[in-house]
């Protein structure tokens, strides 16, 4: 959960545009779209199993 504590003098637009910051960093924004709609166990593995092979492409060192 993110808290904000508003500083001394602090604006409305300032104390809002630090929270957006907070919610950005923390992942927030990012879970929630994830879970905005139902996805399929089977579509979640396929998902991960194809990050791991780019990732495993990537790291690959060439036969040079």
């Amino acid at each position: 959960m993110v808290k904000l504590i508003l500083r001394q003098n602090e604006s409305i637009q300032e104390a809002v545009r630090r929270f957006r910051k907070l919610v950005e960093r923390s992942g927030i924004k990012r879970e929630m779209r994830r879970r905005e709609y139902y996805e399929k166990p089977s579509v979640i593995k396929r998902r991960a199993r194809i990050r791991a092979e780019r990732r495993s492409r990537q790291n690959r060192t060439p036969l040079a």
